[in-house]
């Protein structure tokens, strides 16, 4: 790897070029030079990711933007330019690769240890809305088409129960039966869009803790990472996607559903982080749809995992039988649990909305 790395402007020579991390996407490197710099360097898996020159041109046009907010070097991602002044490199083989400036003195979790932990993934990801209010967001390029339109979700999935192409349909009737029941409403936020209701923000859309570096001595926010899929979006997607993930007692793929319930501690600490950070960019219709963001963002992971089911699992690699169905279920749980926590996620919202 270390021959990848003679492509881009490093302060010293690059001396080791060692596996990093666990990232199931892209193939991350940790490359030290002898000048005592550390970078992180990624190979682009562009069999995900189709255009991978507007992908970093996204990249390049958000950190940028975010420089000028930010002075302090560790709180935004900093791409290293190739010795031609690019912000990739692509090799005689056809990979794309990519180098950062290493954020040192921070800290990644993949859960939190104390609610605290959630609660500044909730600053982090609220700050990153604050200072991107002003970018337009139609200029980015949409790196996974129709990522969280949930009404083309229901088309997709809609289409896999009819073809049926693996005989499973049987199998999950009263997953499709909860799915379908929920249709209607999981168009809510588009239609607010396409009505004007909504503004288009530039959005993350993979919020979760492990996307954001903590400072390892105060544990405070210090940067979002992994902005391959920054792209136009809703605000409440993003808030979404980490009550999804982090406002979940249990794995997203518990087998035991007793066990699956939406934390409303941990929701209410998110909302408190995320509407501080930002509440007052945001709209007061997005403010009122934070709660339908969580909902629709586990409804719409929930119909995915059972369309890939469906499908024959062709996306969400399975690690044993009816894995996909599992993670559908948890999914479907948590929806199932907001719905009876309805009222006091609105009300927790309200609250921090009034004293944001």
């Amino acid at each position: 790897m270390l021959d990848s790395c003679s492509f881009f402007r490093f302060i010293g020579k690059p001396v080791s070029c060692e596996r990093y991390g666990n990232g199931h996407i892209n193939v991350t490197y940790l490359v030290r030079t002898d000048a005592g710099r550390d970078y992180i360097m990624q190979k682009i898996n562009h069999r995900v990711f189709r255009d991978v020159p507007a992908l970093m041109r996204n990249i390049h046009a958000v950190t940028s933007f975010l420089r000028t907010k930010e002075p302090e070097p560790r709180r935004v991602l900093t791409l290293v330019e190739t010795l031609d002044g690019q912000v990739y490199h692509r090799d005689a083989q056809g990979e794309y690769w990519r180098v950062y400036d290493f954020i040192t003195d921070s800290l990644c979790l993949d859960k939190p240890e104390v609610l605290e932990d959630f609660y500044q993934s909730a600053v982090a990801f609220g700050g990153f809305q604050n200072q991107l209010a002003d970018f337009p967001a139609d200029t980015l390029h949409e790196t996974i088409p129709h990522f969280h339109d949930t009404p083309d979700r229901y088309l997709k999935l809609r289409a896999a129960i009819e073809q049926d192409s693996h005989g499973r349909a049987h199998e999950v009737q009263e997953e499709i039966a909860f799915a379908l029941a929920r249709e209607q409403e999981a168009a809510t936020m588009m239609n607010m869009l396409r009505a004007g209701e909504l503004p288009l923000r530039v959005t993350h859309n993979d919020t979760k803790l492990n996307n954001v570096m903590l400072d390892k001595d105060t544990r405070t926010a210090l940067c979002v990472i992994d902005l391959d899929t920054v792209m136009p979006g809703l605000a409440g997607n993003d808030f979404g996607d980490s009550i999804r993930f982090g406002a979940s007692t249990a794995a997203e793929d518990e087998r035991d559903l007793g066990l699956v319930t939406m934390s409303l501690p941990a929701y209410e600490v998110y909302v408190k982080g995320f509407l501080s950070a930002c509440g007052k960019r945001l709209t007061a219709p997005e403010i009122d749809t934070l709660p339908m963001g969580a909902k629709l963002m586990t409804l719409e992971c929930g119909v995915r995992f059972l369309t890939d089911y469906l499908s024959g699992d062709t996306y969400f690699a399975p690690h044993r039988p009816g894995h996909n169905v599992d993670r559908c279920r948890t999914q479907f749980k948590l929806v199932a649990d907001m719905e009876q926590k309805w009222q006091q996620m609105n009300d927790i919202v309200h609250n921090y909305r009034e004293n944001k």
